[in-house]
């Protein structure tokens, strides 16, 4: 698929244009409420499939397809990052109303790393058309990987990033309105705002190691892998807000997610022997995208199963005042004792106390 240049530029800057007016719009620090960003999310899932449309219109159905399959793939990916991403904000007790902002630099960032994965990638494959095995395996280990560790806590104060930050320039312990950086004593000095930007810019780094060799996987042509994950990577900050408060209720969309993986890696493995068709690839993308949402939604989260559950010690307490009820034993006494201080009690480990992301993923 051979693209001019005109058509590079005509993205780029109609890329630049929605970012001013994305920025322009939110100028003022406020907190996004369901309604805006419900209009926001419609607004960028719309561009993102009408731009289908175009690629349609001027490469066919094929290039639409392969787009479509990227862009679903992204968007999809994209959901589960949103997850490290209020983790992120909820451990450095991010104010509302400066979110936005966070996300509308970190997109920024994305924007740019992605282009050099992606261009890389594909440089890669065009140069040794055996690392597309390695991609593959990769992806399949990626998977198996988010399934084994999908209930392993991360620390973002500790990953390594922010740690070089804090040793770059001192961080305030405030947060100083919308700025990132201030001048104090004729030394610049950085608010907690650029240490949540550098955690955010680093998770997608991280994400970036799963997403591009997933693209590469449906397509390998640079222009529709790059527009269908900047146009989905473009509606982040809208889908974040919409589904502020509702993300624990996907509980199994990591499932779905690491099934979507494992899939395109095995078409990955399989390129010589079988070539798969793209609607084949983006109807199992979406099916499985589906079916993880819908699951979640009929089934209990963990935390609210687990909350149904009596105590085991409420459990214990119980059988003892049964059993001194029954025997006449003082076991009903004992039942009543006080319980052991907290610093008696054993220490318990916790998943992935060690600090950053564990096994240097977020997910």
């Amino acid at each position: 698929m051979h693209v001019p240049l005109w058509a590079w530029a005509a993205f780029v800057g109609a890329l630049l244009g929605l970012l001013t007016i994305d920025l322009l719009a939110h100028r003022k620090a406020h907190v996004i409420g369901f309604r805006e960003a419900a209009w926001w999310s419609v607004l960028w899932v719309s561009l993102g499939l009408g731009f289908a449309g175009v690629i349609w219109a001027w490469q066919g159905p094929g290039a639409a397809g392969e787009y479509t399959a990227a862009w679903l793939l992204e968007k999809s990916l994209s959901v589960d990052n949103l997850f490290v991403f209020a983790l992120i904000f909820s451990y450095f007790k991010v104010p509302r109303e400066y979110q936005h902002r966070v996300l509308f630099y970190g997109v920024l960032g994305a924007l740019v790393l992605r282009f050099v994965f992606i261009a890389a990638g594909v440089a890669l494959l065009e140069q040794f058309s055996f690392i597309i095995y390695i991609f593959g395996a990769f992806l399949i280990y990626t998977a198996v990987k988010m399934l084994r560790d999908s209930g392993v806590e991360m620390d973002p104060g500790q990953s390594r990033a922010v740690r070089l930050l804090r040793r770059v320039m001192p961080v305030t312990d405030q947060y100083e309105g919308q700025h990132f950086v201030l001048r104090r004593a004729g030394r610049l000095v950085a608010t907690p705002l650029l240490a949540v930007l550098v955690a955010i810019e680093t998770a997608d780094v991280l994400f970036a190691f799963d997403s591009v060799p997933a693209a590469l996987g449906v397509t390998d042509r640079t222009f529709l892998i790059y527009t269908s994950n900047a146009l989905a990577i473009l509606g982040l900050r809208s889908l974040f807000f919409l589904l502020a408060g509702l993300m624990e209720r996907f509980h199994h969309l990591a499932t779905g997610l690491a099934f979507i993986l494992a899939f395109i890696g095995v078409k990955m493995l399989l390129t010589d022997v079988w070539h798969m068709p793209i609607a084949l690839s983006l109807g199992v993308i979406a099916v499985a995208l589906a079916v993880s949402v819908v699951w979640s939604l009929l089934t209990e989260p963990p935390a609210e199963r687990a909350a149904d559950k009596p105590a085991p010690e409420a459990e214990a307490d119980a059988q003892a005042e049964v059993e001194a009820d029954v025997e006449g034993s003082p076991a009903a006494e004992t039942s009543s004792a006080p319980a052991p201080a907290a610093d008696q009690a054993e220490p318990r480990q916790v998943a992935g106390a060690g600090g950053g992301f564990p096994g240097g993923h977020p997910r």
